[in-house]
């Protein structure tokens, strides 16, 4: 199993991912962090595998947690959650190590396949010896997204191009009900075909919190 530390300062969103990380096969919580200088601490204390790192902290940002990190020598493997997305702070976290980078709000299929690209590129690079090129090649390859997303088993390009549609139409964000209504699909079908185009970054999500789970929404990307 792969040890796994969240840090996020939003405790809900926190919870969202603890959900999340125990959906995904091979994956497993070891620990909770609002803060930075928490999330220090749990890094000595709980050795965890990989650490799901928010940029934005209250105390320490996340990109000084993992300069501090690396300069104790602690070479954990770091993926970024985060709603930051300047140029700037891409290029430092890379500079600092972080392997995979996933700008929120985002759906859970957009967040498994980053842990399950994670989890394939953990275990060729695991192994001992000497690598080719092409077996370089290979282990980066396992931590970038392909750009043309094949459809899922179950979804068709006729249905995918009616949702395209409907939401490149709307004038604000729709609700999956209300991409459901609008197409003429169930609501099930609607949100399959909405957390694939957010995969895609065709679509747009936006989370809106209420009073209990927040609300998903859709929107054009414009890509």
């Amino acid at each position: 199993m792969i040890r796994t530390l969240i840090v996020d300062d939003d405790v809900r969103v926190a919870d969202i991912h603890c959900g999340y990380v125990a959906k995904v096969h091979g994956f497993e919580v070891v620990g909770v962090a609002h803060r930075g200088t928490e999330a220090l601490r749990r890094v000595l204390d709980d050795e965890p595998d990989l650490i799901l790192l928010d940029i934005y902290l209250p105390d320490l940002g996340g990109l000084e947690v993992c300069r501090r990190l690396r300069a104790a020598g602690n070479l954990t493997d770091i993926i970024a959650v985060t709603a930051a997305r300047d140029v700037d702070t891409v290029r430092n976290a890379v500079g600092l190590g972080v392997v995979q980078y996933l700008v929120k709000p985002f759906p859970f299929a957009t967040f498994r396949e980053k842990l399950e690209r994670y989890k394939a590129f953990r275990a060729k690079v695991q192994r001992q010896g000497e690598a080719e090129q092409d077996e370089i090649d290979a282990m980066l390859g396992e931590l970038r997204s392909s750009s043309a997303l094949p459809l899922p088993k179950g979804l068709s390009k006729e249905t995918l191009d009616l949702v395209k549609r409907t939401i490149q139409h709307a004038e604000r964000a729709l609700g999956a009900a209300e991409v459901a209504e609008a197409a003429g699909l169930s609501r099930v079908t609607a949100r399959r075909y909405l957390e694939h185009l957010v995969e895609a970054k065709t679509v747009e999500l936006e989370l809106r919190y209420g009073g209990g789970r927040p609300e998903h929404r859709y929107r054009w990307s414009g890509l």
